[in-house]
């Protein structure tokens, strides 16, 4: 039996840097929906998006989390724009352990842009006063496998270090694995 395709919907965001004027907004919002309880606080070091900002060239980039890197990139490549350089670490997605971006600040867990789950639109979006954010949904087929399962999985270990910590975890896997052994 061949593989059923199911289509998958795939949100990204569009960043449009010349409309960016530093705000930070969407920083802000996106801590304070990421706090535990939602909006009870507001650190934008645990947001999944930053602005890299240089304001006296009147340069400001938004950039959001994504996956984990176990290793640092091999890349250290550097960019000019308008006439300041930067490192090619300045523009990555990726929380990685050779750089703090993208890390929850008491923890050191990675953070990773989940599009605000449950909203119609991420929150980084409806906040963007000059509409440097927008929101892209596409429609790709994938083969019906694991990967949605997976995908829930990873969700639910994501919630489950975000309040109990990767160590406990660990602990209750190992102890899990343990008892199923015997």
């Amino acid at each position: 039996m061949a593989d059923e395709k199911k289509k998958k919907t795939i949100k990204t965001l569009k960043i449009d840097v010349d409309k960016c004027n530093g705000c930070r907004a969407c920083e802000v919002i996106c801590s304070a929906f990421h706090a535990e309880p939602k909006y009870s606080s507001n650190n934008p070091a645990r947001s999944r998006i930053r602005v890299v900002r240089d304001p006296l060239r009147d340069v400001y980039v938004p950039v959001y989390a994504g996956e984990y890197a176990a290793a640092e990139c091999a890349g250290r490549d550097k960019y000019t724009i308008d006439g300041k350089e930067y490192d090619e670490c300045t523009f990555c997605r990726a929380s990685c352990p050779s750089r703090d971006e993208f890390k929850e600040p008491d923890s050191g867990l990675p953070l990773k842009c989940d599009m605000c789950e449950g909203e119609d639109e991420p929150l980084c979006v409806q906040w963007c006063i000059t509409d440097a954010l927008t929101c892209e949904v596409r429609e790709e087929e994938v083969a019906e496998d694991e990967t949605e399962e997976q995908e829930e999985l990873e969700i639910g270990l994501e919630v489950l270090a975000d309040k109990y910590g990767m160590e406990k975890i660990l602990d209750a896997v190992a102890r899990m694995s343990n008892s199923n052994s015997s």
